[in-house]
């Protein structure tokens, strides 16, 4: 057999990571915009200016940063996998940057509401 199962899981079966993701989402996703599928060079290190990438000041690296985080990770692990697939990086790069997109106006600009989560989970106050 080609290790596919043609149906929803049965009992006691882990369910498929791709039953509920929807499509172009990542294994292992749910939920919300999916990031694009081709893996993004590794970046620059990012001070605290972000690059003239686009419109908002944001490259294509902090979108795709800013969307995976929109994602919801059903599976521990298949986000860290998921950084390392699409976008090149080490997951301690990843967070890296990311740390410093949400202390950026061009990534407020861009999701207001996602960034205003991740940095009240990060513990900031306001």
């Amino acid at each position: 057999m080609s290790g596919q199962r043609p149906g929803p899981a049965g009992p006691g079966e882990a369910p498929d990571p791709q039953e509920h993701a929807g499509p172009g989402a990542p294994p292992g996703a749910e939920g919300h915009a999916g990031a694009e599928e081709h893996p993004a060079p590794e970046h620059p290190a990012a001070d605290g200016e972000q690059g003239a990438g686009g419109p908002e000041g944001l490259d294509e690296l902090d979108r795709q940063i800013l969307a995976l985080e929109n994602l919801q990770w059903k599976y521990q692990g298949a986000k860290e996998m998921e950084i390392r697939r699409q976008l090149n990086l080490s997951p301690t790069r990843y967070y890296q940057r990311l740390n410093v997109l949400l202390d950026s106006r061009a990534a407020l600009a861009h999701d207001p509401m996602l960034v205003a989560r991740l940095r009240r989970q990060r513990g900031d106050a306001g």
